[in-house]
């Protein structure tokens, strides 16, 4: 077998050492996952009580609304079945990491207090 490559010409290794072009778009979605990864923690801490309510309201919904595309699922002959199920674990999902926030958010109350009356 005989070797058939091309040797890189002049134009072509120019070509390659230009400057990579970064579309507009690209730069910002970076741009804004750097500033969401600062701003979530922020905004948690000042609005944590509102993100945790949701969860649980969208849990809540979540649940019923699964049960009920999959028994509408099972009369269409098995479409969005899969979706609805999705929709069902999410919403326990939901639920499950709103139990630990509150459970923590009590833990921390009743640590704190803990700390502070010790030394009264």
């Amino acid at each position: 077998m005989t070797g058939t490559a091309q040797q890189p010409t002049a134009s072509a290794a120019a070509v390659r050492n230009t400057p990579a072009r970064v579309a507009f778009w690209s730069a910002a979605m970076g741009v804004g996952l750097i500033v969401a990864i600062f701003a979530t923690p922020m905004f948690w801490l000042m609005y944590g009580q509102y993100y945790t309510f949701f969860m649980a309201v969208f849990g809540i919904v979540a649940i019923p609304a699964g049960h009920l595309g999959r028994i509408r699922g099972k009369r269409l002959g098995g479409r969005d079945h899969g979706l609805a199920l999705l929709a069902i674990v999410t919403g326990w999902l939901l639920l499950l990491c709103v139990l630990l926030i509150a459970l923590a958010h009590a833990g921390l109350m009743i640590g704190l207090t803990a700390l502070f009356s010790f030394g009264s």
